[in-house]
């Protein structure tokens, strides 16, 4: 068996759940046997490692770990996970990646080693990268990571010319989008989507129910137009609106709606997003979901702030020069300015297509899966 591989969809569970902290999954092996195994809590409760310890117990002296992210060597809001192995008695550690945060980046290892447990790095470590992406960027860079997320037409259209838009895609791709936000610590639009579709932006079941845990839903408007009844302000959670010209009776009534409102300043008429993206980092959100409209993010892709693009397809076509594009903003003057997806893929959801991938000034053809 692969047990690392068991360990990356452990972790996965923790996505989300875990944040600031990384979503971390951990194996204990003896004798050829899952004797414990666990992922990352939310903060101030275990650690992957620890909990796979625990449910382990005495079966784990002489054991084999197995964890997708090196173990920490300091004390945050819970103990040292290499202390917690070295006193469990494991004899060996398998690691994926070691962890880039400069309060741990080898430490972990080497007080294994020094404790007499051989340690083994880089099994899956692209992958164990990959599922914590948005960890990596923001405990190097204090920055969320971004992605871009847009649901749009064949011919790249995100609503008809009289503005609806529901629905442009099938439910698959909407229990999708839903996943996407349960992962990400805060969910971004913009004021005109807010007017035009009144979003909730919450997480929901398949009742359509709103879950227990909700990203941070965050609402770029410059000039205080969100109104108090919107339903962004009426959902469990809490609403941060970010303003640059918001007046006095805008900034209060939002706030009696229940809103935290950001005053931040501005970068040509607009709220600077890379001011607010620093401040929402300041804040421990590791992950920005953007989820439109054009206008913003056209200005994510513009001052290059975006890190992945998801987008949903249709095969339809809407038409219409007057129908709304997922992204506007200034654009590229050429062709050859054009970003590109790196690592990009394509899979089916349903009736429509999902097209992933990272930006970058370069990249290889589409990768299709099925």
């Amino acid at each position: 068996m692969d047990y690392m591989r068991r360990a990356l969809r452990l972790a996965r569970r923790a996505l989300g759940a875990a944040s600031p902290n990384p979503a971390v999954g951990a194996v204990v092996v003896r004798d050829g046997q899952v004797v414990g195994e666990g992922f990352t809590l939310p903060p101030g409760r275990g650690h992957a490692e620890a909990v796979a310890l625990e449910r382990a117990g005495e079966r784990a002296r002489g054991a084999i770990l197995y964890t997708t992210l090196e173990p920490c060597a300091h004390h945050g809001r819970v103990s040292p996970c290499s202390k917690a192995i070295i006193q469990a008695g494991i004899a060996e550690v398998h690691i994926a990646m070691i962890d880039p945060n400069p309060l741990v980046n080898g430490k972990g290892k080497a007080e294994l080693e020094a404790a007499g447990i051989r340690c083994v790095v880089g099994a899956h470590q692209e992958e164990a990268r990959r599922l914590n992406e948005a960890y990596v960027k923001h405990i190097t860079t204090g920055l969320p990571f971004v992605t871009a997320k847009f649901a749009m037409s064949l011919d790249g259209k995100i609503a008809c010319r009289t503005g609806a838009s529901r629905w442009i895609t099938g439910g698959r791709a909407r229990l999708y989008a839903q996943g996407l936000r349960r992962q990400h610590d805060a969910v971004m639009v913009g004021v005109n989507t807010v007017l035009a579709d009144d979003p909730s932006l919450t997480v929901r079941d398949s009742q359509g129910r709103p879950r227990g845990r909700q990203p941070l839903r965050v609402v770029v408007d410059a000039h205080g137009r969100t109104p108090a009844t919107a339903q962004v302000l009426r959902q469990p959670g809490r609403t941060v609106v970010a303003t640059s010209e918001a007046g006095a009776g805008a900034r209060t009534a939002l706030e009696e709606a229940g809103a935290e409102v950001l005053e931040l300043p501005q970068r040509e008429g607009l709220v600077d997003l890379r001011a607010l993206l620093g401040l929402l980092g300041e804040r421990e959100i590791t992950s920005v979901l953007v989820e439109g409209g054009g206008t913003l993010l056209g200005s994510f892709f513009d001052l290059g702030l975006v890190d992945r693009v998801v987008a949903f397809v249709a095969p339809t076509i809407i038409g219409g020069k007057e129908a709304p594009s997922p992204v506007e903003g200034a654009g590229v003057a050429s062709v050859e300015e054009a970003l590109r997806l790196r690592e990009p893929r394509i899979r089916r959801l349903g009736g429509d297509f999902l097209v992933t991938g990272y930006v970058s000034s370069g990249g290889p053809e589409c990768s299709a899966e099925s």
